[in-house]
């Protein structure tokens, strides 16, 4: 059996041009002035949310880095992001997946803030689906519930700066940013 020779080839990374005005800062950043490391466990039972946010706050951290170690979700729902079909931005989110009861082999979630100053967590993760499929995206954190054992997570606080959705007019979406500390309650 003969391959044309197009099929060798790797496809040509595409080029994504964003619908608003050419910003040339593209990754803006600050410097903590502090961090604290902590290992966390998700307790059984609760959102993602709930397990991270809640026992977070309580120790005094408002905007953090973490990675998820992997365990078990009763239920999970996620989002892919493909090309925005109405060309306002490069890409948008899909309406919400269940991948069901799964495993979590890794994730990342950041928490931050939304504009009025409520805590947000922007997870992304990659999950066993107990039909043995690979799934994963953006996870809707308010929409996934720890199995029966607690899920360890790794924590880096970013003390002196937190990271506060903003609108970006170059993507035409809002993201995080970081920004001066406020003191939002």
């Amino acid at each position: 059996m003969t391959m044309p020779l197009t099929s060798l080839r790797p496809n040509r990374p595409r080029t994504l041009v964003h619908p608003g005005p050419f910003d040339p800062v593209r990754i803006r950043s600050m410097q903590a002035a502090g961090a604290r490391h902590v290992r966390l466990r998700l307790q059984p039972g609760r959102t993602l949310f709930d397990a991270l946010v809640e026992p977070l706050l309580a120790m005094g951290i408002r905007n953090a880095s973490t990675t998820i170690l992997g365990g078990v979700f009763t239920q999970l729902q996620y989002c892919v992001a493909p090309p925005d079909p109405s060309g306002k931005a490069v890409a948008a989110y899909t309406q919400p997946n269940s991948a069901g009861k799964c495993c979590m082999i890794f994730g990342n979630a950041t928490l931050g803030k939304h504009a009025d100053g409520a805590p947000l967590v922007h997870c992304h993760a990659v999950v066993l689906t107990e039909a043995g499929l690979l799934k994963g995206g953006h996870i809707l954190t308010t929409h996934c519930t720890v199995g029966a054992e607690p899920i360890s997570v790794l924590v880096t606080s970013l003390d002196g700066f937190e990271l506060r959705v903003v609108y970006d007019a170059e993507t035409n979406i809002s993201m995080f940013q970081p920004i001066a500390e406020s003191h939002d309650a």
